[in-house]
């Protein structure tokens, strides 16, 4: 897993937590005592984040040995050892934090992910993730989802068309912003469009948007919307649903169900490092 700005995100991270200088592991640590250890899982998931591991030791110090027992997407059991470590002791601690810290909250990521890709599994729905991402994390977090198996919605402003309702109503209406946005927007982008009724879903396929998205429905307004579209538009369930029943979601024929839990709320899973005697 290489991105570009990786280097200067990991940096940015170290700095914040070492400031002028690691004082606990200055003071009581020998500058030429090693250490080996390892990183084990306390509860089982789905692991990502290995190469990052390696990564932030290799920035704060190359003679430190990362030794990758796990790849990303591997599942883990409680207990197991994902890598092992060698090197100077003072690098080792001082890195420690701040290689958790991200290993743990990708992890958590891509189990949450993976909990929910299987609970819409035989459906034809795909589970995406959203723009509910950590500050400065999102490439992270996004590749994260896909670890666990779900799929990334747009990654910035950029590079989709989402008409929500602000900019409905700033707009005018469905119809005018959509004319709006294909007369200014690139054609090769998508155009989705926000809906909470029939209403505003007749009115977006009527002004040929590409993706539908049904935001807040219930179970039974979702069914009767699928049918309604009846396949001329993608259609996406968003609203709250890392807190639905994803399989009965699922159910209603809906293609997509983005999920900003899937980042913004997760559970890090908890992965210690442990010096052996």
């Amino acid at each position: 897993m290489f991105f570009l700005g990786i280097d200067e995100l990991i940096r940015n991270a170290l700095a914040e937590d070492i400031g002028t200088g690691d004082i606990t592991t200055l003071s009581c640590i020998r500058e030429d005592a090693f250490s080996k250890g390892c990183f084990r899982a306390k509860e089982s998931g789905i692991i990502c984040g290995m190469d990052i591991l390696s990564r932030v030791f290799a920035l704060v110090d190359a003679s430190v040995a990362v030794n990758a027992l796990k790849k990303d997407g591997d599942t883990v059991d409680k207990g197991e050892v994902i890598a092992e470590i060698f090197g100077p002791s003072r690098s080792i601690l001082t890195g420690e934090r701040v290689a958790l810290n991200l290993i743990q909250r990708l992890s958590g990521i891509a189990t949450r992910t993976h909990e929910a890709v299987c609970q819409v599994k035989g459906t034809k729905a795909v589970i995406a993730d959203t723009r509910k991402t950590t500050p400065g994390l999102r490439i992270l977090e996004k590749y994260a989802v896909k670890t666990g198996g779900g799929t990334n919605h747009r990654f910035n402003l950029s590079d989709g068309v989402l008409i929500k309702d602000n900019h409905i109503r700033a707009a005018g209406g469905i119809r005018n912003a959509v004319e709006a946005v294909r007369k200014n927007a690139p054609h090769t982008l998508k155009i989705e469009v926000e809906t909470e009724t029939l209403e505003e879903i007749r009115e977006a396929l009527e002004a040929k948007a590409d993706i539908i998205m049904l935001d807040n429905m219930s179970l039974s307004q979702m069914a009767e919307a699928v049918e309604f579209i009846a396949g001329r538009a993608l259609v996406e369930a968003s609203g709250n649903m890392g807190e639905r029943d994803l399989r009965k979601v699922a159910e209603t024929g809906v293609d997509i169900i983005s999920i900003g839990a899937l980042t913004h709320t997760v559970k890090a899973l908890d992965i210690s490092l442990k010096f052996y005697e």
